[in-house]
C-alpha cells in the first residue's frame, strides 16, 4: 500500500508544472509615479483598455496573454502640467518554469505551466517619474529684450524699426 501511494504521490508532481506549483499566473503590480495623483491607463498586448485609475495603485495582472505567450502591457501616465509618460510592463519567464527540467516533469514544462500562465512573471512595482511640461515658444510671438543682453555676435543680423 506504501508503493501504491508513493507512485501516486510521484505521479502528482510528475505531472504538475513547477511554476503551477510555486508560483502563480497573476501578479500584483503596484503603480505609482512621481509627483503622484497621476491618471493613468493600462492597455494590454492587444490594445484594449484593462484598467484606468490614479497613483499610487496597486492591480492584479495576468502574466500570460495565452499558451507559451507572456503578456505585455502598456502604462500610459497623464498629470496636468507634465509631459505624458509612456512605460512597458513586460513579462519575463519565472525561474521557477525550468524547476520541470529538474525534476522531471516534461508534461508541466510543455503544457501544465504554458497552460496556466505560471511559466511568466511580471515585475512587483513601476514607478515613473513625470517631467514638467516645458513652454513651447508660438511662431507668432514677440519677445522684447535689452540690445545689452543680445550677444555680440548676433547684433549684427539685427533689423532697426523705427
Amino acid at each position: 500500500m506504501d508503493f501504491k501511494l508513493s507512485a501516486l504521490a510521484l505521479s502528482a508532481v510528475l505531472m504538475s508544472g513547477c511554476s503551477s506549483i510555486v508560483s502563480d499566473s497573476k501578479y500584483n503590480v503596484a503603480i505609482s509615479s512621481e509627483p503622484s495623483e497621476a491618471t493613468f491607463i493600462l492597455k494590454n498586448k492587444a490594445g484594449f483598455t484593462i484598467h484606468s485609475g490614479r497613483t499610487p495603485s496597486s492591480i492584479s495582472l495576468d502574466a500570460s496573454s495565452g499558451f507559451f505567450q507572456g503578456e505585455t502591457y502598456t502604462l500610459i501616465i497623464n498629470k496636468k502640467g507634465y509631459e505624458e509618460k509612456i512605460v512597458e510592463i513586460d513579462s519575463s519567464i519565472d525561474g521557477w518554469y525550468f524547476g520541470n527540467l529538474i525534476f522531471g516533469s516534461l508534461i508541466g514544462f510543455l503544457i501544465v505551466d504554458p497552460a496556466t500562465g505560471a511559466m511568466f512573471k511580471l515585475p512587483e512595482h513601476s514607478n515613473s517619474s513625470l517631467k514638467l511640461k516645458t513652454e513651447e515658444a508660438k511662431e507668432d510671438s514677440l519677445t522684447i529684450t535689452f540690445i545689452d543682453d543680445i550677444p555680440e555676435s548676433q547684433r549684427a543680423s539685427l533689423i532697426r524699426i523705427n
